[in-house]
């Protein structure tokens, strides 16, 4: 019996690569996306030898190239049973009024237009198998909005809403549908947001416990091996120091 397959985008650090790593030692054969070739090979290094490897370097934002690699798959890797749409970032935290264009183009384009392209690639092949099993990663930004969260909270708000639509869409076709949407997550996530300023990055992690990428390929672990008849729907998951988005205890 042939292993299953799954697809991570994002794969090269943080939650993504995490997911890519524990769906790997349950046996999937792994089909990893991003941008930087160099850690995709590196990721390869990290997984079991008894499973087989795909790594695809391509940014989710471009449309033409996604469509293209992911609708040119080798004849063995065509039947992806798990889509794990991880790609997302988040540029900048200004007020709306003082937001850059440049960031609210790389947050739509990533978090939002990213998740379709790759979406719409693969869910024909699960509806014609009628199988399958979509998990989004979201954020907790997309069930509250808070302070100077404007655009990033919208992405996010947007990625709530098409996993709704989705597992709506294909519930004829009995493909699972999921989102996970994580508090703070200890990752890359706000050296991008913060543009490479490591002080303020590591500030935000400072005085808890926050999340670790682990944590939350655990709850894609657990969702992946339940029977047939069961979908964990939506996760919203913090750390035991977070209430809320803006409500934290530090020591």
């Amino acid at each position: 019996m042939k292993n299953k397959i799954a697809l991570v985008t994002g794969a090269t650090s943080g939650i993504g690569k995490a997911c890519a790593i524990t769906l790997a030692k349950l046996g999937y054969n792994i089909i990893a996306t991003g941008r930087r070739s160099e850690r995709l090979t590196d990721l390869g290094s990290e997984l079991p030898k008894s499973i087989d490897y795909l790594p695809l370097v391509f940014d989710v934002r471009e449309r033409e190239k996604v469509l293209e690699i992911l609708g040119s798959l080798p004849e063995n890797w065509k039947e992806i049973d798990v889509l794990i749409n991880n790609a997302g970032n988040a540029h900048g935290m200004d007020p709306i009024q003082k937001g850059s264009l440049d960031d609210w183009d790389a947050m739509m384009d990533i978090n939002v237009k990213g998740l379709l392209y790759v979406s719409k690639a693969i869910i024909p092949g699960m509806t014609e198998r009628n199988s399958g099993t979509i998990i989004n990663i979201g954020s907790i930004a997309g069930k509250e909005v808070y302070p100077n969260g404007n655009v990033y909270c919208g992405s996010k708000h947007a990625v709530d809403a098409i996993t709704k639509g989705m597992r709506i869409d294909l519930n004829p076709y009995g493909i699972k549908v999921m989102a996970i949407h994580p508090g703070l997550v200890e990752t890359e996530f706000s050296l991008v947001r913060f543009k490479g300023d490591e002080k303020r990055s590591e500030s935000v992690y400072q005085g808890f416990e926050p999340l670790h990428a682990q944590d939350i390929a655990d709850i894609v672990e657990f969702s992946v091996t339940r029977p047939p008849h069961v979908v964990i729907a939506d996760v919203v998951v913090f750390p035991t120091a977070q209430a809320t988005s803006t409500i934290v205890k530090k020591d």
